[in-house]
Order: C-alpha cells, then sequence, then structure tokens
C-alpha cells in the first residue's frame, strides 16, 4: 500500500518565519544588525555636540577659554557659575536669560495651541462636512505653503501698524499694542503661518478615517460637534502630537517673527538674547554654551514625553498589514 506525498509547487512554498506583509518586512530590515549599528553611530555623531555643549557650560571660564571640553575627563572642573550670570546676571551682557524664558514660553504655548485647535475644525470640516467649494478651498489652503514666510512679514507688520482701510474708510484700526500686548501680535503671525501646514497635514489623517464610523455615528443621532469631540479627536492624538512637536520646536527657536514682531527687551524671547549675546564682542563668550543649554532643554523635554505619539503620527497610514 503506497501513500500519496502531498507536493508543493516550486515558488510557493513559504519559509517559515518570512514576514509577509509590507509592514513585517520593513520592520524585519528595521531591527537588522546592521540598521541598529547604524542607528548607534548616528546617534553618537548626533549626541556629541550636544555633551560637548553641556559640559563646556558646566567649566570655569580660564578652563574653557584655554581647553577643549574633552580635557575634563582628565581634568574635572565644574562650576554653575556660568548659568547664575546667564539667567540672573544684573549686566546686560550677560544675558538675563530667566525672563526671556518666560517670554518663550508665552509666546510658543498659545502658538502652538491655537493652530491646533483651527486646524483641526477646518480639517475635519473639508474631510466630513459637504458644502459648495470645498474642493477649491482645500487646494487654495494647500498652495498657502508655497508661500515664503519672508513675503508676508512686511504686509504683515503694516497690518498691525496702520490697520486696514478700503477707499478711506477704516475697516480695522492699527492695534497699538505696547509691551507684554505685543505677544499677540506674535502669536497671530505664527497660527497664520502655521496654519495651511497644520490644515493639509490634520486633514489627511482625518480624510482616512473609517466613513462606516462616521456614518453609524450620525445614524445613532450624533451632531457633527459630537463626533469630532468623541471620535475623531481621540484617533488623531498621534498627528496632533506630531504637528505639535513640530509647530513648538519652528516657534521656539524662531528668531526672525520674534525680532521683528515682539521687539524690547522686555518681550524678547530667548532666541532674541542669545543672538544679543553672540553678537557682543565675544570676550565672555563662555556664557554663550551655558544661554544655549537653557534654550535646549525645553524641546528636548517636550520631544522626550511625546516621542511615542510623534513615532505613531509619522507611521499612521504609511504601511498596512
Amino acid at each position: 500500500m503506497t501513500t500519496a506525498t502531498p507536493t508543493v509547487a516550486a515558488g510557493t512554498q513559504k519559509t517559515e518565519g518570512t514576514p509577509t506583509t509590507t509592514a513585517g518586512r520593513v520592520r524585519k530590515r528595521l531591527n537588522s544588525r546592521t540598521a541598529t549599528l547604524v542607528s548607534i553611530v548616528i546617534a553618537v555623531v548626533w549626541t556629541i555636540p550636544t555633551f560637548g555643549l553641556l559640559v563646556s557650560s558646566l567649566r570655569p571660564e580660564d578652563e574653557i577659554k584655554t581647553t577643549g571640553w574633552w580635557t575634563s575627563f582628565t581634568n574635572p572642573q565644574f562650576t554653575f557659575e556660568n548659568y547664575e550670570q546667564v539667567l540672573f546676571g544684573q549686566s546686560a551682557s550677560s544675558g538675563q536669560l530667566a525672563g526671556s524664558f518666560i517670554n518663550s514660553l508665552a509666546i510658543t504655548i498659545p502658538s502652538v495651541l491655537f493652530p491646533l485647535a483651527f486646524a483641526c475644525l477646518a480639517a475635519y470640516a473639508l474631510a466630513w462636512i459637504n458644502f459648495r467649494g470645498r474642493d477649491w478651498l482645500y487646494i487654495a489652503i494647500f498652495a498657502l505653503q508655497i508661500v515664503p514666510l519672508q513675503m508676508a512679514l512686511v504686509p504683515l507688520l503694516r497690518f498691525f501698524s496702520t490697520g486696514v482701510s478700503l477707499g478711506g474708510v477704516t475697516l480695522m484700526p492699527a492695534w497699538d499694542l505696547v509691551d507684554e500686548q505685543k505677544f499677540a501680535q506674535v502669536w497671530f503671525a505664527h497660527t497664520c503661518f502655521a496654519l495651511p501646514f497644520a490644515v493639509f497635514l490634520l486633514h489627511n489623517f482625518i480624510s482616512q478615517l473609517p466613513g462606516d464610523l462616521m456614518e453609524a455615528a450620525r445614524v445613532d443621532g450624533a451632531s457633527h460637534p459630537k463626533i469630532f469631540r468623541t471620535i475623531v479627536l481621540p484617533l488623531i492624538t498621534p498627528a496632533l502630537a506630531a504637528f505639535g512637536i513640530f509647530q513648538f520646536l519652528w516657534v521656539w527657536n524662531d528668531l526672525l517673527v520674534a525680532l521683528i514682531f515682539a521687539g524690547g527687551d522686555e518681550t524678547a524671547p530667548l532666541t532674541v538674547k542669545l543672538a544679543g549675546m553672540a553678537g557682543t564682542r565675544g570676550n565672555e563668550w563662555q556664557r554663550l554654551t551655558a544661554g544655549a543649554f537653557v534654550s535646549i532643554v525645553v524641546p528636548l523635554i517636550v520631544f522626550l514625553s511625546l516621542q511615542r505619539f510623534f513615532v505613531r503620527g509619522l507611521l499612521a497610514g504609511s504601511v498596512k498589514g
């Protein structure tokens, strides 16, 4: 008695453990030894300048002006005097960054929240509410991304300083803001510049949500505000975090907009103060290391705390399976 042996067509046999989906193949390549080694090398090369900046900011003035930061391993001498002078120094050349640090927070946080709020509403309306001219409006918003920021600075500055007039009729008076009120100008400028990209990014996420989910919510009697609040917002959290991190870094590190619209020492953020320190004669440049490290602490904290959402936001929808 003979037993039939099952045959497998050539080319159809699967190798055990071989991923069959695009996502699986991507994960396998990213988890290989070569990819891991390359990632470690890139991380080390990227981290060395930041570590050297930190070490230099903690060294005494005489040491930092005569020897390199790597000599601290053989002759360790550290002090917090540079940070004390930079944050709370009495002279203008020291930086006086404590107040500027608060100014940067006052500028950055609203400049992130405002475009996020407006872009979420606009992206949902463009994705799931049918109205005449919706596609043309989306194309116009997308096209605004190609407008250089520098081209809008002069018209925006005139808008703040002289208002808007048409045929001798004042449609909007000049803002005439002073001191801390000038923060509103910076918020307005950053919000305007960020909205096109924010709407484009969030629209791509919101439009990919399952239509059956939206239809089921409408059948149950949910209105657009309730659908947006209870369904859309929780699902697009990774996208919100991704754009929030980008916007936070852009605004925190911005010099041009803050220099033009904030103005004055009382409302100047860290970037303006650091630029002023870098523009001095350079006799006390050791303070720049401490000032630079003060300016990067908050972005590092924000990025590390939202890193998992940031990665999910970048990878969402890129692969399936």
